[in-house]
Parts: structure tokens; sequence; C-alpha cells
């Protein structure tokens, strides 16, 4: 087993680390505050190769594989959370599905101008009465001609209101739960709008809206995959998009380790640094070694989808393990701050409310514990 990065897997990180550091973080704190979402960070990143990390050259991508990509995000998630969340949702769960069951013209059309960073992506699968319970949607859609017409609602959209273009799962019989279907949808069609834009605890710079579709007129062509196929392709979707929030996970948990050491060394009480006060070197050795544990996972499944090798468990206890390890870690490097890491003067407090939602989207962790059984007992 070889544990080294590829030089090319190195290079990105740097790549990344560089970036972050100096056109994302210098605006976080403040983008946060003020729960706004920057484009021109998006098309910086564009300018980078970031909005194509895992796709062929041939649909507008660099050609690398999606350890690069959850490298990317954990090192833009290491300074601003939603940053990585805008890439994790534009690269996973509106990309990859195109990637996986689109026709060649789908991908052209859509897939590389999202793989270019000329369009914003976005997936829409939860709805105010089907969370977890993903196969109780309501949102129909009925042919008519050569069009669908959709009605409903998606709600906790991540990049709703500034994506371009929707992943979206239907019922195209109300009176089957397994008709869903999926559709690409262009902000642009008519009867589609966007809805309440939610204030949340964290990764508020990142826009979460809800989608309504009134009449929303579709063409056939636009269907992603087989009609009726659609929950087969929410899950699988679903299986990737976990080990981008597991990388985003990793990322947060390492930016408030940097905070905590850095702050430990030059925080003095009576008469010395706090990091030689066991009581705090020990807190810092617990964080780091429950990040390197959450890192490693993460890496392999990333390394699992890379290689074609079968990865829905281990994106399950990768998004798991990240997920609780990040809440912990950024509730103990405020406990390090203490009083201090309460206030907005420094950014641990942003790191504990951005690490919350880790253990919520892209399945809960009761339900990744869920996917894991469920895989013991059928392995």
């Amino acid at each position: 087993m070889n544990f080294r990065l590829s030089d090319e897997h190195t290079m990105i990180r740097k790549l990344v680390r560089d970036f972050a550091k100096k056109e994302v973080e210098p605006t976080a704190a403040e983008r946060d505050e003020n729960e706004r979402f920057e484009v021109e960070i998006f098309e910086k990143m564009a300018m980078l190769g970031l909005t194509g990390i895992p796709w062929p050259e041939k649909y507008g991508g660099i050609g690398s594989d999606y350890l690069a990509y959850c490298i990317a995000v954990e090192e833009l998630s290491r300074v601003c959370a939603s940053t990585g969340v805008t890439l994790s949702a534009h690269t996973s769960l509106a990309s990859w599905p195109i990637y996986a069951f689109g026709t060649e013209k789908q991908k052209q059309q859509y897939l590389r101008p999202m793989a270019e960073g000329k369009k914003i992506g976005a997936y829409g699968l939860t709805e105010s009465e089907s969370g977890s319970d993903a196969a109780s949607m309501k949102t129909t859609a009925r042919i008519n001609g050569n069009h669908y017409v959709l009605n409903g609602s998606k709600i906790f959209i991540t990049n709703g209101g500034v994506a371009d273009f929707y992943i979206v799962f239907a019922l195209t019989d109300p009176k089957d739960k397994r008709s869903a279907t999926a559709f690409i949808i262009e902000k642009d069609f008519p009867g589609f709008s966007i809805g309440k834009k939610e204030r949340k605890l964290g990764i508020r710079s990142s826009p979460t809206t809800t989608i309504i579709f009134e009449n929303c007129k579709v063409p056939v062509e636009n269907v992603l995959g087989e009609v009726g196929k659609g929950f087969k392709i929410a899950m699988m979707t679903l299986d990737g998009g976990r080990n981008g929030i597991a990388a985003q996970a990793v990322g947060i948990a390492q930016g408030a380790l940097d905070a905590a050491v850095a702050y430990s060394k030059e925080r003095k009480q009576f008469g010395r640094a706090i990091v030689e006060n066991q009581g705090i070197s020990f807190k810092l050795a617990d964080m780091a070694t429950s990040i390197e544990a959450a890192r490693l996972l993460t890496y392999q499944a990333a390394w699992l989808e890379s290689t074609g090798q079968p990865y829905g468990k281990a994106s399950a206890m990768s998004k798991l393990l990240a997920g609780d390890t990040a809440m912990k870690v950024t509730t103990e490097a405020v406990q390090v701050f203490g009083g201090y890491g309460y206030t907005k003067d420094y950014p641990v407090e942003r790191y504990m409310r951005d690490a919350k939602i880790t253990q919520i989207y892209e399945g809960t962790q009761e339900i990744q514990r869920l996917v894991i059984a469920r895989m013991l007992t059928k392995d």
C-alpha cells in the first residue's frame, strides 16, 4: 500500500491551498456575515480548472480524478466551507449524473459548460415532506407531446438561485413511487422559479433556496437516463456526493485545528503559552488524530471511486466519520480559545457553525449508519 499522494495530487493541493489563502480566506468572514455569494470566486476557480477536475478534457475538464477533486474541496473548506460546498454541489451533484447517465448531446450541452465553469450546477431531490425518505416525493412530471410538464417544489437547494442548470427528480406516474425520473432543468425554462432563500446557522455565503415548478415545460430530450429510473440515479449521485461532503468536513476540522494551534502558541496564561498546558496539548493531539483518521477514510473512498471500484459503503463511512469529527474538533477549538472562541473576532465560531451541516446533508448521520448496516448484512 502506498499512502503518498502523487505529484499531480500534491500539485493540486498546493494550487488550491494558495488560491484559498489569497482569494477566498480574506473575505470569508464578511461573506458569512452578509450571506453573500461571490460569483467572482467561482469564476476564478474556473480559470484554474477547479470546476472540472474529474471530467475528461473532451467535456471541458482537466482529466484528473475524484481524489484530486476531494483534495480541492478540502482545501477550500479549510478557509471557507461555503466555497467548498459550492464546488462540491456543482461537481458531485450536478455534473456527475450527467457524466454518468447523460447522452453525448447532454454532455456537450450541459456538462461541458459546467466543467469549464461557464455555468453553475445544482441538484434538487429534497422536498418538505421527503427528506431522508426520498421515495415520498410529490413533484410530478406529466408528458404532453414533446414536453414534460413539472409541478411541485424542492427545498434546501445548494447553489439555488445562482445555478444555471438543476438536476431534478419527479414522478412520471403520481400513483407509483418507483416512477421517479431525472430531468435537466435550465433556469430559464417557463414555469421554473426560485422561492424562499434560507437563513442558515452556517455555510451562510452558500445560497440555499426553494425551487418551484408551476407547469414548468421541460423538453423530452432533457430526461436524464431512463424514464422511471431516477431513484437509482439519485442514490448513486449521493454516494459520490458524500465523498465531497466528507472532504468538506475534513477541511473544516483542519481549519479549526490550524487556528487552535496558532492561538495556543500565542495565548499566555499563568506566565506561559497555553499549548504548554497538558489539558490543551492533549486536546490538540486528539483533534489532529481524529482529523487524520477521517482524511484517510475520505481519501480511500475517493480513490475507490477514481479507480472504478465499489465505494458506496466507504463513502457512507467517510461522511459519517468526517462529519462527526468536524463537529467534535470545531467544538474543542472553541474551547481552546475560551471566551474569545465564542466571539466573531476569531474564525472558530464560524467553523463550528459550518461543521453542523456536514452531519445533515447528503444523508444524515443516521442514514449513513443505515446504509453501512445494510451493506454489512448484505455482504
